[in-house]
């Protein structure tokens, strides 16, 4: 017994050792140094493309030549990606044969990187091959990072290929005598974003909060200096109540920088929460961030060097890349391109005038002739797939966020039609979002521009563009009642009313189809869309409603564009200005204001309506009182001490 008493003073004496020697022995420990080049939303962009200066931008090959100058001047940096690193251009139609995206990554002497929503994009069965493709051809392949969104149990070939591959939670990369704890999330709007993806979704501050403990744990284990870094693709917002990165940083410790992708952010400096940093350098191969910091293990950082280096005319490209993007463009013609009778550079029209850049589309509510163009290279596919059978497209409609590049004043190429529309697959398997079909109520329709007018604010990626429709909205009325009038385009381009019991028929892409029934929830019942076939019953599966051609194929939204610029030869001079299908009436006259009220509108002025009239009551009630008692509400003398 004494033998104890003594055995756990003397532990107790160490413990309070400890606890005083601990901080200041971790206060003077050696500063360590750490660069980190990072990418994230690269999207396929091997290649550069035009600028609004008329010179070009981005690039695999020039990406390269800047990372090999970066690490020659810090041997020890990490090379990471934060996700998105594949859909945005002809090369992902190889994604699942050949694994363009990885291979390259791992040439370009990456270090990890994690998933984001768009690895998903040919679902779970496609992202298996595109993991079997890399393993398969024997290249240096990045590590693969990814904690919180996985595969069911009941995905066994998914799972395989997770683990042949070598996706985990978390890797431990020794650079120096640093160890770098590094891992992956993947957040809930990137979720929501890829409603195909057949994975399971874990939210991202739970799963952080596990694998950071678990890490710890591993790290301390080594007894050398080690640094925690997120590769987080779920992003960060102007509005700090709306950044998932912002709010990850905020609820879970231990995380000194996150490099935060899927919203396309760039930070001008380094957004600090706490011990934490977190770090954007633009998508689309815009620029190379680098993040040079100094440290101690108490968790102060000092940022010594932050900046974003211009992937430009100005870099040159690294002849290995270059030889690399060639082998696999010759790849995409030979198994893509070849089923369309088109070639990689192909010349389908000529433009005198450049449309919106893709940087700046859809920032603002507008009419835009990009977005009109697209939707009516989807009326001219379907009079083409339908030919002699064709059923009349009432209204073709395209969201602002599944357009994904422009074209510059110039020639317009096969690969710069697919690389405006190259989201997705179909229910083919094959690369591209098909156009379907579906019949919508007048009555629905109206909602459906009551969801541009009134959630575009809040989503510039629901803004709408349309074709064989037009409305008149006011930003400034009541929300979800912002419509002031809308029509019907015919082909002679006369306007008539929308009645409100007919049944119209849409065209769209499938992604957008899909999305047309989520409208119920999203407005709170408020607005209501129900995709329907033509004989009115409501559509259960939209991919049954895909459109095909005479042949059997499906029509994919890229090509519809392709075919409808290689018709027009040249593109007219009406899509160089608006086309007023969508007019914003910016006016605060109370006539437009509350000119056509809905239900909703109806409601909250009856609620304005009532609250004033409690108010004049509860002020009608005080002045009584004061009236019939005034020595209640009289001033006293102050009987008290001053001070």
């Amino acid at each position: 017994m004494r033998l104890l008493r003594k055995t756990g003073a003397l532990l107790a004496a160490v413990l309070v050792l400890v606890s005083v020697l601990l901080p200041t022995a971790l206060a003077n420990a050696p500063t360590s140094e750490t660069t980190i080049l990072f990418t994230h939303d690269t999207h396929d962009h091997w290649l550069p493309l035009p600028d609004e200066d008329g010179g070009s931008y981005g690039g695999y090959a020039r990406l390269s030549t800047l990372i090999h100058q970066q690490r020659a001047e810090h041997p020890d940096a990490l090379v990471l990606d934060g996700g998105d690193f594949s859909m945005g251009s002809l090369f992902q139609t190889i994604y699942s044969t050949d694994a363009p995206e990885l291979r390259v990554l791992g040439a370009m002497g990456y270090d990890a990187a994690t998933l984001g929503n768009h690895e998903f994009d040919y679902r779970s069965q496609g992202l298996a091959k595109m993991l079997w493709a890399a393993v398969d051809s024997g290249d240096r392949l990045p590590a693969l990072v990814q904690a919180n969104y996985k595969p069911p149990a009941s995905d066994k070939d998914t799972w395989d290929a997770w683990k042949d591959y070598g996706i985990t939670d978390y890797t431990v990369i020794k650079k120096g005598s640093v160890n770098y704890g590094i891992f992956g999330l993947l957040g809930q709007d990137a979720s929501d974003c890829a409603p195909m993806s057949g994975m399971e979704f874990e939210p991202i501050a739970e799963a952080a909060a596990r694998v950071v403990k678990e890490m710890e744990e591993d790290l301390r284990s080594r007894n050398e200096p080690y640094f925690i870094i997120c590769l987080s693709h779920s992003g960060t917002d102007p509005d700090p109540k709306k950044s998932e990165d912002q709010k990850l940083a905020e609820a879970v410790d231990g995380i000194d920088v996150i490099i935060s992708g899927h919203t396309h952010s760039t930070t001008e400096e380094p957004i600090r929460v706490n011990d934490t940093l977190i770090v954007s350098c633009g998508p689309y191969t815009e620029n190379l961030g680098v993040l040079t910091l100094s440290w101690k293990p108490t968790g102060e950082k000092t940022v010594t060097n932050f900046e974003l280096i211009p992937v430009d005319g100005n870099v040159p490209e690294d002849p290995s890349i270059s030889a690399l993007a060639a082998q696999f463009k010759a790849k995409v013609e030979e198994n893509y391109l070849a089923d369309y009778g088109l070639t990689f550079d192909q010349v389908l029209a000529k433009s005198s005038f450049s449309f919106t850049p893709i940087t700046t589309f859809g920032n603002t509510q507008e009419d835009d002739s990009l977005g009109n163009l697209i939707a009516d290279s989807y009326v001219y596919a379907v009079k083409q797939a339908e030919g002699a059978n064709y059923v009349p497209v009432d209204f073709a409609v395209v969201a602002s966020g599944v357009v994904r590049a422009s074209f510059a004043a110039g020639d317009i190429t096969v690969s710069d039609a697919f690389n405006v529309s190259s989201l997705g697959s179909g229910g083919d398997g094959t690369p591209g979002y098909p156009l379907i079909s579906a019949w919508v109520t007048g009555r629905e329709l109206k909602d459906a521009f009551e969801v541009d007018a009134s959630v575009t604010p809040l989503m510039p990626a629901a803004q709408l563009y349309p074709s064989g429709m037009t409305w008149t909205l006011n930003p400034h009325r009541m929300i979800f009642n912002k419509v002031i009038s809308c029509a019907q385009i015919q082909e002679d381009g006369t306007e008539v009313p929308i009645e409100d019991d007919k049944l119209y028929r849409v065209v769209t892409g499938l992604y957008s189809g899909q999305m047309l029934s989520t409208v119920n929830g999203k407005s709170f019942g408020i607005l209501t869309i129900t995709p329907k076939d033509r004989n009115g019953n409501v559509i259960e599966n939209m991919e049954d409603h895909i459109i095909h051609n005479q042949n059997g194929a499906e029509v994919k939204e890229w090509y519809a564009l392709a075919s409808y610029l290689q018709s027009l030869g040249n593109v007219p001079l009406e899509y160089a200005a608006e086309m007023n299908r969508k007019v914003v009436v910016d006016s605060w006259n109370p006539i437009s204001l509350l000119k056509n009220p809905n239900l909703f509108t109806l409601l909250v002025l009856l609620a304005a309506v009532v609250l004033a009239a409690l108010i004049v009551l509860i002020i009608r009630l005080v002045v009584r009182r004061v009236k019939g008692n005034p020595g209640q509400y009289s001033r006293r003398p102050y009987r008290g001490k001053r001070r």
